[in-house]
């Protein structure tokens, strides 16, 4: 058996991996032998056919079956200790001919880089206190959410949602009757509604206006027979709909207001956290340019953006416009900015290895995803126990998280208020598209 290392790159590699019959005929014979024992074959007693026989009927398929074999065999105890590929190998040829076996696969190694010291870094944080003028919005939309809608002869507003029949018009002006779309819904506080709420604002049921949607050639004009319009009904703000809309933990409106602003100062506080994290990691793939990706990585790291996608379809065809090959192209960088952030997380491990996983970090976590969709811990512990993937994705992002604390303390933070953040962010968009 021989290996030939061809260098495509830094870090990609076509192995050729070459062997003899001489070299598998041990590995053929001790397959025949086994074989034999599995089959019966009529005038044979079982386990008793002559391996002659065994090799004149089943010896292409059992040769091949070890060849597979042997080819796994040779990439786990001689490829895999010697050049720790990274992602799927990819077989590029495979050939059994004259009793030589040639075998081409592309393998990925690790790039070597040295790790960017971040304590020069400087990374921006949105720090936001609640205010209660965003407690009283989200009380509003609560308000909202329990509220009824009623029919009403009012006036057409925002707030309203109208019921019309919409007949497009022909160039002269004239209704296409067979094309009508009856008892069309239209919520007019959506801002994907707003060419209808123009056309329609101040207007009542019975009223007629058209309205044109598109601009140039992509125009068409529409006669709007309102039929019937609806205004919501809220609820009036007391200790019923605060026990109702909190199922009782809550009983008066200030006991309401006061976990409103608890909710929405956590949500801020997560996103800010999680921006911090994005903007750490930005930084560090940026600093780090020199990372090579292996080709076989980076397809991995396509691949499971087009699975994504396709799991987002939810079972629904693929738009008819989809094209996979464009698709794998649009996303190319993306994916290679992923795997640069896989290697970069590899090395900050190596630093920072005296990071621990205890269970009580397992469990805080358990009890954190538990408590995010409402459910019981011990439901959330049994899902994970089940399921030694997932639970390993879980000490994984713990692990990130730590990692992310380890940094946090050496760079330095610039804190920036929602508005100046938001402001920063951006301008920082802007330039980079101009550019």
């Amino acid at each position: 058996m021989n290996i030939a290392v061809e260098d495509k790159s830094n870090v990609d590699k076509v192995l050729t991996i070459s062997a003899n019959r001489e070299e598998l005929a041990p590995r053929f014979d001790k397959a025949f032998r086994e074989y034999r024992k599995k089959i019966n074959m009529p005038g044979f007693r079982p386990g008793q056919v002559p391996v002659a026989i065994v090799k004149k009927r089943f010896g292409k398929e059992i040769e091949s079956e070890e060849i597979n074999k042997y080819i796994q065999e040779v990439f786990r105890d001689e490829v895999v200790p010697k050049f720790s590929p990274v992602g799927e190998p990819r077989f590029q040829d495979m050939k059994w001919e004259n009793d030589e076996l040639e075998v081409k696969l592309e393998i990925g190694v690790k790039p070597e880089f040295e790790l960017k010291d971040v304590s020069g870094f400087t990374v921006d944080k949105m720090v936001h206190d609640v205010t209660g003028e965003e407690v009283d919005e989200e009380l509003n939309h609560s308000l909202e959410r329990g509220g009824t809608w009623k029919e009403t002869e009012e006036e057409i507003d925002e707030k309203s949602r109208v019921t019309v029949d919409a007949v497009p018009l022909d160039k002269d002006g004239k209704p296409r009757e067979e094309e009508q779309d009856a008892d069309k819904e239209l919520d007019l506080s959506d801002e994907e509604n707003k060419e209808f709420l123009d056309a329609l604002k101040g207007k009542k049921a019975g009223d007629e206006v058209n309205v044109t949607l598109g601009e140039g050639d992509d125009a068409e004009t529409f006669q709007l027979a309102v039929k019937k319009v609806q205004k919501l009904e809220t609820p009036e703000l007391n200790e019923e709909f605060v026990k109702e809309a909190t199922r009782g933990e809550a009983t008066t409106v200030e006991d309401y207001r006061s976990r409103l602003k608890s909710q929405i100062q956590n949500y801020y506080d997560q996103v800010s956290n999680d921006m911090l994290k994005q903007e750490i990691m930005e930084q560090l793939i940026e600093a780090h340019p020199d990372i090579e990706v292996p080709a076989v990585l980076l397809s991995r790291f396509q691949d499971a953006h087009v699975d994504r996608f396709k799991q987002q379809q939810q079972g629904r065809p693929l738009p008819e416009d989809f094209n996979e090959e464009e698709y794998r192209e649009s996303i190319k960088d993306d994916a290679e900015r992923e795997a640069r952030w896989a290697f970069l997380v590899d090395e900050l491990g190596k630093k920072f290895d005296d990071i621990e996983i205890k269970e009580e970090d397992v469990d805080a976590r358990l009890a954190s995803e538990a408590a995010r969709y409402g459910l019981p811990v011990e439901m959330v512990k049994n899902f994970y126990a089940q399921s030694g993937d997932q639970l390993e994705n879980l000490r994984q992002n713990i692990r990130t998280d730590k990692l992310f604390d380890r940094i946090l303390d050496q760079v330095t933070l610039n804190e920036l208020d929602k508005e100046a953040y938001q402001n920063k962010k951006k301008e920082q968009r802007n330039e980079k598209s101009d550019s």
